[in-house]
C-alpha cells in the first residue's frame, strides 16, 4: 500500500468516528499500564513493624512477618494478574486463549495469599494442570484449523505432516513458517 492509500484509508476511518474512539480506548489502556509501578510499590505505604493493622473501618491480622510483607505478597500477585487480564482482553491474536494459563496460576496464588497460606507458590500447579490439559489442545486445534485454511490443506495431509520424523531444528523452523 502506498502512502497516499494509507492516508486516504485513515481519513475515511476518522470520518466514520472510529479513530477518536480507538484513540481514547488506547489512551486508557496506556494509562492503565503506566500506573502499574505505582500500584506495585504501594505496599511500602503499609506499616512494616506489626502483624495487626487496625483502622476505624477494619482490622487486618496476618500470619506473615508484617502487614507490609503481606501486602507485598498480595500486590506481587495482583499486578501481574492485572496486566495479564489487560493483555487477554485487548489481544486480537488467535493464540490469546493460552494466556488463561498464567492468569489461572496467578489467580490461585492470589487466593492462597488472601487465605494467608504461608506457601502461596506451591499448590497452584495441581489446579493449573487440568486447565492446561484442556486449553493447550484447544489452542493447538485452533492453530491447526487456521493453518489448514491458510494453506488450503486437507486434514489427511496435515496428519501426514505430523507423523513425519523431524529434527528439533526442523520443528522450530516449522513453527515460524
Amino acid at each position: 500500500m502506498t502512502k497516499q492509500n494509507n492516508k486516504l484509508t485513515l481519513q475515511k476511518y476518522n470520518r466514520q468516528g472510529k479513530g477518536s474512539t480507538n484513540l481514547a480506548i488506547g489512551g486508557i489502556i496506556v494509562f492503565l499500564i503506566a500506573i502499574t509501578p505505582f500500584i506495585f510499590y504501594s505496599y511500602e505505604s503499609f506499616p512494616s513493624d506489626t502483624q495487626v493493622w487496625e483502622t476505624s473501618l477494619f482490622t487486618i491480622t496476618t500470619s506473615y512477618f508484617s502487614i507490609n510483607s503481606y501486602f507485598w505478597f498480595l500486590i506481587s500477585k495482583i499486578v501481574p494478574l492485572y496486566l495479564l487480564l489487560l493483555w487477554f482482553f485487548t489481544c486480537k491474536h488467535w493464540w490469546h486463549w493460552i494466556i488463561l494459563v498464567p492468569i489461572a496460576m496467578y489467580s490461585f496464588q492470589l487466593w492462597a495469599v488472601i487465605n494467608q497460606n504461608t506457601s502461596p507458590d506451591e499448590i497452584e500447579l495441581y489446579y493449573v494442570i487440568p486447565l492446561m490439559m484442556v486449553l493447550v489442545p484447544f489452542v493447538y486445534l485452533i492453530r491447526a484449523k487456521l493453518f489448514a485454511k491458510v494453506r488450503e490443506d486437507d486434514l489427511k495431509s496435515f496428519e501426514e505432516e505430523l507423523m513425519t520424523e523431524k529434527t528439533l531444528w526442523q520443528q522450530v523452523k516449522d513453527l515460524f513458517r
